[in-house]
């Protein structure tokens, strides 16, 4: 095997493939990329077993002669080309056993490659339904979502993002039980109602990827029982969905909130910051105190006598109320919508806030929902 691709573009994929790899794994093998040289196109696969990223990049073939496939350390490979300026790497690979030696300008490597045997094969798409999703949907998807799925290992069905498509909408959710997203489209349907739980890791991956790219693209996403699909530009992502069944979310979703503030999103985030710092460790609590055109958003650390308040103009229906919030749920939420001013609806001080974007940059076909549960306050 002996091909020559360009240094930048091939540095480009390989570290785009090495999200997926992990420390410490007990399968050597999936250290290594898995390469597969056909005519002129060098297919480059990483795993970790759970996910499978695949990219596919043009090369000028010097021989086919030999093996086409080979594993390939993958940090020294990395360490290697990520540092080269943009010019040509010829890899010239050894058919007897399996050593690589790689020529950039003025400079030779020479590296122990695999067996590519043993390297674990990709899952085939069997029974799948599929469908056709902009980009651009699934990078604000993931986006607005991610962060709120939970990282306690002990809750599999909620440490991923939930999708459900029907017949009205397409839906993500994701929750730790402190904090809930759901993003839905109006605008993308299916004929039948489906769902599914995606893995954080991948989908993490798949919106990097994604927003790497200037372009608008389509992705295609097949789906069975086990596994979803993802093909686009030069790149398919296979993972392995959560097994089980996703909480009843809707359930946590308090539906009576007379008490509706709404207040600049840029000035109420920038306060959160600032108040946040002088709030408890432990609790991360800010305490808003509202009435008809005031916002106090206040915190304090007794222990380390620490307090900060500030006011901020809003617009407010509904009985004078304080309530507590975790300041750190609270900016990740205010941080991931993109309007210019935010609704927040409440009931009482022991009942979760649900917050939605508001006023001018609002999208008709999207439908954002944000829930975080409050912190109790000492006079409550």
């Amino acid at each position: 095997m002996k091909f020559i691709v360009n240094s930048l573009i091939f540095s480009k994929q390989i570290q785009s493939l090495s999200g997926v790899l992990t420390n410490n794994n007990t399968v050597p093998i999936i250290n290594c990329f898995h390469f597969h040289l056909d005519e002129g196109l060098l297919t480059i696969r990483a795993t970790d077993l759970e996910t499978t990223l695949v990219s596919k990049v043009e090369v000028e073939t010097g021989t086919l002669e030999g093996v086409s496939d080979i594993a390939v350390p993958s940090k020294l490979l990395l360490d290697i080309v990520k540092s080269l300026d943009d010019v040509p790497l010829t890899f010239s690979v050894n058919d007897n056993d399996f050593g690589i030696n790689i020529a950039s300008g003025e400079g030779k490597y020479s590296l122990a490659g695999k067996n590519p045997e043993t390297f674990p094969s990709m899952p085939q798409p069997k029974d799948t339904s599929s469908i056709t999703l902009p980009g651009s949907l699934l990078v604000n998807a993931i986006s607005k979502t991610a962060f709120a799925a939970s990282t306690d290992e002990l809750r599999q069905q909620m440490s991923g993002i939930f999708c459900e498509i029907n017949p009205e909408n397409i839906t993500f959710v994701a929750t730790d039980a402190h904090k809930l997203v759901r993003y839905r489209r109006n605008d993308i349907k299916n004929e039948t109602t489906v769902s599914f739980i995606l893995p954080r890791k991948p989908v993490t991956m798949l919106r990097n990827i994604i927003s790497t790219r200037k372009e608008e693209l389509e992705v295609n996403v097949e789906y069975n029982n086990t596994n979803a699909f993802f093909t686009f530009d030069n790149f398919y992502i296979i993972c392995r969905l959560v097994e089980g069944r996703y909480p009843n979310y809707d359930a946590a979703i308090p539906k009576e909130n007379p008490n509706h503030l709404i207040v600049d999103r840029n000035s109420f985030l920038n306060t959160l910051r600032r108040v946040g710092l002088f709030a408890n460790q432990a609790s991360h609590q800010v305490r808003l105190s509202i009435n008809e055109h005031e916002l106090i958003v206040s915190a304090q650390d007794l222990e380390f006598s620490n307090d900060a308040s500030e006011k901020l103009p809003c617009q407010y229906e509904g009985d004078p109320m304080e309530i507590g919030f975790n300041a750190k749920f609270l900016t990740e939420m205010v941080s991931n919508i993109d309007t210019e001013q935010i609704l927040i609806e409440m009931s009482h001080p022991s009942r979760a806030g649900i917050i939605f974007p508001t006023g001018e940059g609002v999208d008709s076909n999207e439908d954002i929902l944000m829930l975080v549960m409050p912190v109790m306050l000492s006079n409550n």
